[in-house]
């Protein structure tokens, strides 16, 4: 477990009156001119409402989108997002529109308490991707200390993220990102087992570094996703037009070799002559794909082999879906895997989902609330599963 301070750490003297610079990841989708996506502002509400109850004058940071660094491109503005929040908060909501005037710094300290700003897009200020110390001093005057609960964005070393962290004092982690690094910390250093780890997605060039880190730790690791159809190369069959990495069956094969039977592959898997004909959907062998098919979901077989080892574990990571889930029928196996982690979860397990496309899997099934934890960081996630040091997290203060 990584032991940061949190705001809970925080005494009534240190945040009543006090300026909460607060890191949140409100990299939300929008369109025309709407939050579309409001998963990310919900999640980061604990944080503001505690801090809002406890009388600090509460800033916030984020970025949204990739605009060019430095250059202020209406579209990735925050204001859709101000109106989000305001509706949340059942108040109003101060819009800071350049954290760098005189007027910025003013204003977070004629907040009232208990009161909300949002600051523009991190990434208009020149120097914010870059870490640079100069756009930290812009961040750090507004606030008195400062509070990260930004997972999804811990994985980058920014202005906002990490260099602002040496500049103001206490540096904390909010509620969000506790919760994050007790579930994903507690999974990889103290599981209760048996272990499984569920890995999925398209690449094995993505996981491989996630591979290798869990290997030790876990009883189980079940492959599932087109990534499975670089592990059946290795293996030497034939795989039709399905998705394979030709450069990386070699490293499968290493990692077959070093896994032994902790590395669960698929009985066999859902194809069709191409995603546009789900008609022509049957179900085959891991080998027996046939000329001209392709490997698009698992099968029925994997999926209750894949669900029984799932269902006997106490302890469950999931990253990365088995298959093309956002083309319906080949949604099936992601879907069956998601219930078996709710279910696993209402026999006592604890089910950690790790972000991106496994998060949407689970919430497009219904289920995110019938898990132990869905994480908000996609990227942040695997750079954590893969055992890297997030760059936002390490920043923070240790807890004594």
């Amino acid at each position: 477990m990584i032991a940061k301070l949190t705001i809970e750490n925080l005494d009534a003297a240190a945040v009543l009156g006090r300026r909460a610079l607060v890191r949140v990841d409100f990299n939300v989708p929008v369109k025309d001119g709407k939050v579309t996506d409001e998963t990310r502002i919900r999640a980061a509400m604990p944080t503001i409402e505690d801090l809002k109850d406890r009388g600090a004058r509460i800033v916030l940071l984020s970025h949204l989108g990739r605009p060019k660094g430095g250059v202020k491109e209406p579209k990735y503005s925050l204001k859709p997002v101000q109106v989000v929040l305001e509706r949340l908060l059942g108040m109003p909501v101060t819009f800071i529109e350049d954290p760098a005037s005189p007027a910025a710094v003013e204003a977070t300290k004629h907040l009232a308490r208990g009161a909300v700003a949002l600051v523009e897009n991190t990434r208009f200020v020149p120097g914010e991707e870059t870490n640079d110390p100069a756009a930290a001093k812009i961040f750090a005057a507004l606030g008195d200390f400062y509070v990260n609960d930004a997972f999804g964005s811990a994985h980058r070393a920014h202005a906002s993220t990490e260099a602002v962290a040496h500049l103001l004092k206490p540096a904390v982690a909010g509620l969000l990102m506790e919760k994050e690094l007790e579930y994903l910390g507690g999974a990889l250093t103290a599981p209760k087992h048996p272990f499984v780890a569920v890995l999925g997605g398209a690449k094995i060039s993505g996981k491989i570094d996630v591979i290798e880190n869990l290997l030790p730790k876990v009883d189980r690791i079940l492959i599932g996703g087109a990534m499975a159809n670089t592990f059946f190369r290795a293996k030497g069959a034939k795989t039709g037009t399905s998705l394979v990495e030709e450069d990386r069956i070699e490293m499968a094969k290493q990692v077959l070799a070093k896994a032994g039977d902790k590395l669960v592959l698929p009985d066999g898997g859902v194809i069709a002559q191409g995603l546009e004909k789900p008609e022509t959907r049957r179900e085959v062998a891991w080998n027996a794909v046939p000329d001209g098919w392709g490997m698009y979901d698992i099968d029925a077989a994997s999926v209750g082999r894949f669900a029984k080892i799932i269902g006997e574990a106490k302890t469950v990571v999931w990253n990365g879906p088995m298959g093309v889930f956002e083309t319906p029928p080949f949604d099936a196996g992601t879907k069956a895997i998601a219930r078996a982690m709710a279910d696993a979860t209402a026999k006592g397990a604890v089910t950690v989902i790790g972000g991106g496309d496994s998060a949407a899997a689970i919430e497009q099934a219904g289920l995110a609330d019938k898990v132990s934890h869905v994480s908000t960081g996609g990227g942040a996630s695997l750079e954590f599963l893969e055992g890297k040091v997030l760059p936002g997290v390490a920043a923070l203060d240790d807890r004594p």
